[in-house]
């Protein structure tokens, strides 16, 4: 008995950790301290940075609020997924909606909550990260182009909110994020080509089912395209330093990704590209390490000079 009971309390902790993407959400972790440290705030030594208390509340309430949006988006996506992945539904139902439910609001009560240890407006920035997750998710996510964008916006605001917390508006950020606004929204488009069956027989008229795959294939090598200006503009700053190496391989994948989704016409395929660039955007985070902060450090001093 006792072990039938630690296997379903291990079951339902798996189902969890896959409900609210458990490697997504520690990936954000990662990202937003590398980037606090490497990018927003080059003048603090690093133990400043991983052990500054308000830097934490924004972190754990970022994690808290975006695993609260995977669960709600799972509630929405329950009928898509159970035919996009099946697999996947059979293990994230094995957690009751109503535990889910109870979950969902607890952490975005948690977010909110560490948002306004740091501050009101960081609790005003969550308050509105929360319901523009819930909006995107019940709304937004079946129309096109709304959803496209939101979609992207959306995996960009918790590296937006440590950009306000530390006030660090340097242009190699700016060009920076246009490079992942892009890769991210070409992630998006490829995501919903794999999706495309569940979108229709629920009645989501995402990009590819309202403008079908050619057009969207077509908008998605552009955007593509697009990525090559931000990627080979941020060569001309010294401060990137090794970190030009991942641009280059970055460029090399892009370009590979164009050809090969051009050919594509399997769910497979599009799922093995929605990897590719997953991938892609994971080593772009550890590639955060070989920033010169020297030199970012120095031009913060002149402007405050």
């Amino acid at each position: 008995m006792n072990i039938s009971k630690a296997k379903t309390f291990f079951y339902k902790i798996f189902s969890l950790l896959s409900v609210v993407r458990g490697y997504n959400i520690l990936v954000l972790i990662v990202a937003q301290y590398l980037a606090s440290i490497f990018i927003f705030s080059p003048e603090k030594s690093i133990s400043h940075v991983v052990f500054d208390i308000h830097l934490f509340y924004i972190v754990f309430a970022s994690v808290c609020v975006v695993a609260a949006g995977y669960i709600i988006n799972n509630f929405y996506d329950d009928k898509v997924d159970k035919i996009n992945r099946p697999l996947k539904t059979g293990l994230d139902n094995f957690v009751k909606q109503e535990t889910k439910f109870r979950l969902y609001f607890f952490l975005n009560f948690l977010g909110f909550v560490f948002g306004f240890f740091v501050s009101w407006r960081a609790a005003l920035f969550f308050a509105v990260y929360i319901f523009g997750i819930w909006f995107y998710s019940h709304k937004l996510k079946k129309y096109p182009f709304t959803g496209l964008f939101s979609a992207t916006i959306l995996t960009l605001m918790p590296f937006f909110v440590i950009f306000i917390y530390y006030k660090n508006f340097s242009e190699i950020i700016f060009i920076h994020a246009i490079f992942l606004f892009l890769v991210i929204m070409v992630r998006e488009l490829i995501k919903d080509l794999q999706n495309m069956k569940g979108a229709i027989a629920n009645n989501y008229a995402t990009f590819p089912v309202v403008y079908g795959e050619i057009k969207t294939k077509k908008l998605s090598i552009l955007l593509l395209a697009l990525t090559l200006v931000p990627a080979v503009y941020l060569f001309s700053y010294p401060e990137l330093s090794d970190m030009k190496y991942y641009f280059y391989l970055a460029l090399v994948i892009l370009v590979f990704v164009a050809f090969y989704l051009w050919k594509s016409t399997e769910r497979n395929q599009y799922r093995f590209l929605h990897n590719v660039l997953k991938l892609l955007l994971l080593i772009g985070v550890f590639s955060l390490v070989f920033i010169d902060t020297s030199l970012i450090l120095e031009k913060v001093i002149d402007r405050l000079n």
